[in-house]
């Protein structure tokens, strides 16, 4: 075992002084190795992050909305009837708003809920509890979420107008509220108004949508019970004329998700694609290399070295390579995925470089170092000591 661990580092030693033979190849290699890790990571990453919304989503909650379609609102006397199922411990309602604030690229959430139930379905919302009490008692008042309000440089007591675009007009809001998440997982980007003022307005505009909702927001008692509730709800209003369907909240967000499934599955293959083509450049590499050291391969053989050892050299510093390459590339991806994140923190709640996206860095740079070394090491092994040594590199 001694003369096996001697006889490893010997060969490690060897492979690693080989490697820097070609300084500025081996820099660029190992610098292509690290941007397709850093570029897989980060894609990984965007993937990830398009689901945790969902994951995130809480087990104790219902969303009930139309069965035909979001784009169908429900009576608001649902509510009731929904409150008074078995297992509901609470219900509360949000409708889409859609306004427009100066520009439309200016995109946030925006809801027209009930304060009183609302904020009580979602206790992750920490509002100041002055702040609460003149946001019921403004019907023209908000509750904007902390990441909105630093963007724009919102405080309390601004008027925000907006531009309306599902209801016409331009509505005018007085910020009475900012809240905050009770941890960074939740989502404080939200703009929250008065439903029942927004509903007293569309009676005169849209009379046909007044006393609806976009969907119902059901707290149940027990989490493990959420299929069984769920269809309690949708039997009550089976055969009406807005009939329901009811899904766990991740259930409802992962429905969203679905709809760009086929940009996520492009975002994934790019990410392999990105390996397979670093793998192919850096087998060029190391067949370079090969060929470079044809006549010390034969020498080596020459002299009574036998191919394993030949064969362990190439790989040696291939794998050598590729493991520098991907360790750069590991330490890099996070301050990158920080920076990215914060270039584009409207579209992702959260944006972490998951252990398991890590892992397969790691395995993707091993898997290049090996790949690569493939062509070279069976080239090697078909070169004659007498041909090797007539050789001219």
């Amino acid at each position: 075992m001694v003369i096996d661990m001697n006889k490893a580092i010997y060969i490690f030693r060897l492979a690693s002084r080989n490697m820097w033979r070609s300084r500025l190849r081996s820099v660029l290699t190992i610098a292509g190795i690290a941007v397709a890790i850093i570029s897989f990571g980060l894609l990984r990453t965007v993937v990830d992050s398009w689901y945790a919304g969902a994951e995130l989503g809480s087990s104790g909650r219902l969303i009930t909305r139309n069965a035909a379609s979001l784009a169908f609102p429900l009576p608001l006397s649902y509510g009731e009837r929904i409150r008074r199922i078995q297992g509901v411990n609470a219900v509360t309602w949000a409708n889409w708003f859609g306004g427009t604030y100066i520009d439309e690229k200016n995109f946030f959430p925006q809801f027209a809920v009930d304060p009183e139930s609302y904020f009580k379905v979602y206790p992750e919302y920490v509002l100041d509890d002055k702040q609460m009490v003149e946001f019921k008692n403004d019907r023209r008042g908000v509750v904007v979420g902390s990441k909105t309000a630093a963007k724009y440089g919102w405080k309390v007591g601004d008027q925000i107008p907006l531009k309306g675009t599902i209801y016409p007009g331009v509505w005018s809001f007085t910020i009475r509220g900012i809240y905050h998440g009770r941890d960074d997982n939740v989502d404080t980007s939200q703009f929250l108004m008065h439903w029942a003022y927004v509903n007293q307005t569309i009676k005169t505009l849209i009379p046909s949508l007044a006393d609806r909702v976009g969907i119902f927001v059901v707290d149940i008692n027990n989490p493990n019970d959420a299929a069984a509730t769920s269809a309690n709800i949708d039997s009550v209003f089976r055969n009406s004329l807005a009939e329901t369907r009811t899904e766990t909240q991740k259930a409802f967000q992962l429905g969203f998700i679905s709809m760009v499934d086929t940009i996520l599955l492009a975002i994934q293959t790019v990410a392999y694609v990105v390996i397979l083509i670093i793998m192919a450049v850096m087998a060029n590499t190391m067949s370079m290399a090969a060929r470079e050291r044809t006549r010390e391969y034969a020498t080596l053989k020459a002299l009574g070295f036998d191919q394993t050892f030949v064969y362990c050299l190439v790989i040696g510093e291939s794998v050598t390579m590729a493991a520098l390459g991907g360790g750069l590339g590991i330490l890099l991806t996070f301050p990158l995925a920080n920076a990215f994140f914060s270039a584009t923190h409207d579209l992702f709640l959260v944006f972490n470089v998951m252990p398991l996206t890590i892992v397969l860095q790691v395995i993707a740079s091993l898997l290049i170092g090996v790949m690569a070394s493939l062509a070279p090491t069976i080239n090697s092994s078909r070169v004659r000591i007498v041909d090797g040594l007539r050789a001219v590199t």
